[in-house]
């Protein structure tokens, strides 16, 4: 069972990456262009990730856009939602918001429900995740004592987002 479920969370993971990759693809080459006429240049740089719009698939094929020698760059900006993550409390699920590359809201789309006693500990658990994260504008944050099982999908189901939106 914890296999199949492991499979089900990176299949779930990969379609998302992949749907992300190719709506920031698309969003890469507009921004490009615009960048590109705004700044005059021609030419195109890898752009790291703190400067891209578009997330790397799991091959880790990064993008490309305009660099322009004033400094314009595509910042990520959007909603992006994390992977559903299960757990044998239930599912767990984030959907992050992001603007000018900093994340600026966290929003639990799915959390444990299986017991009265999962929903009890999950509100508990999301807000305080949600501040570390906003925080820390990362998934590098400290489980909450007590929701470890709910801590720990809520942060892989972040680091999805965080992936798509190439953060």
């Amino acid at each position: 069972m914890r296999t199949r479920a492991a499979v089900s969370a990176a299949l779930a993971s990969a379609g998302i990456l992949i749907a992300g990759w190719q709506s920031g693809v698309h969003t890469a080459d507009t921004s490009s262009s615009v960048a590109s006429a705004a700044t005059g240049t021609t030419g195109a740089e890898a752009l790291g990730p703190d400067d891209s719009t578009a997330s790397s698939g799991s091959s880790g094929a990064g993008t490309t856009g305009a660099s322009g020698t004033t400094g314009a760059s595509a910042k990520a900006v959007g909603t992006y939602a994390g992977s559903v993550v299960q757990t044998r409390f239930g599912s767990v699920q984030v959907q992050i918001t992001v603007q000018a590359g900093k994340i600026t809201d966290v929003t639990a789309l799915q959390l444990t429900d299986a017991e009265r006693r999962s929903v009890q500990i999950s509100n508990r658990a999301a807000p305080l995740l949600r501040a570390e994260v906003l925080q820390s504008q990362s998934a590098d944050v400290q489980t909450i004592s007590g929701a470890t099982v709910t801590s720990d999908a809520y942060l892989n189901s972040l680091q999805a987002a965080l992936d798509a939106a190439n953060l």
